[in-house]
């Protein structure tokens, strides 16, 4: 048995309080950490990996036109990364996925980071359409799925209810908090999320304890934290 803490964030393109940023996901103590608005196009790699250094991770995967990156702990095995584009739409910004199968000790676990778009019916084909390469790029490693991402919509909406239905909402499964994560200055909504196959086990899913001030000016969305088990 493998336990595991998988984060999920959006960093708003690093426009605000960097160092406070970089106290948040260290107080994370994720395994593998999801990353949305991550530095994009020219010299995106290389900022991802100052800041992974900075934050005590180093970078596995990202797709650099959509901001998407996933983030691992030293002790965590890369074995496979993906990144691809998502289906575009005239007018819309660019949505990508990033992918890693990794192995954590005897386990292997495929994680993806997405950020789905403001316009629902983007958002929706997205969803499916990152569900779906996620389980394609794992099949082969026969490993289980966690994708995580900045869903801009609540849970009652067709999008996350999509995800919900093909994978486990683990902050529904094991909540710590109130799960609220925008805006990190006046909390009021639940568009950020982790999602596992349903053979993961959440243990707990929730916030992160880092301090108000941090939380608030590191970007304008709070982290999400899950503890799972692999192996079980």
């Amino acid at each position: 048995m493998t336990t595991l803490r998988i984060g999920t964030y959006n960093l708003r393109g690093l426009r605000d309080d960097v160092p406070a940023l970089v106290r948040v996901i260290s107080a994370m103590g994720a395994d593998l950490v999801c990353l949305q608005e991550a530095p994009r196009l020219a010299g995106w790699r290389a900022r991802c990996r100052a800041l992974a250094a900075r934050c005590g991770l180093r970078l596995v995967a990202g797709q650099g036109v959509a901001g998407v990156a996933v983030l691992a702990a030293p002790w965590v095995r890369l074995v496979h990364a993906e990144s691809r584009l998502l289906r575009v739409f005239l007018g819309l910004e660019p949505r990508g996925l990033a992918m890693a199968v990794v192995r954590a000790g005897p386990a292997l676990l495929a994680v993806g980071s997405v950020h789905l778009d403001l316009d629902g019916r983007a958002r929706l084909h997205h969803a499916a359409e990152a569900v779906a390469r996620l389980r394609r790029m794992a099949a082969p490693y026969g490993a289980p799925v966690v994708l995580g991402g900045d869903v801009n919509e609540s849970p009652h909406q067709p999008a996350w209810r999509y995800l919900a239905g093909q994978l486990t909402d683990c902050y529904a499964a094991a909540p710590r908090g109130d799960g609220l994560t925008f805006s990190s200055r006046r909390p009021l909504h639940r568009i950020d999320g982790l999602f596992a196959a349903p053979g993961i086990r959440v243990v707990s899913c929730g916030g992160v304890d880092a301090s108000g001030a941090d939380l608030a000016g590191a970007t304008d969305h709070l982290p999400v934290v899950a503890e799972v088990r692999l192996g079980e």
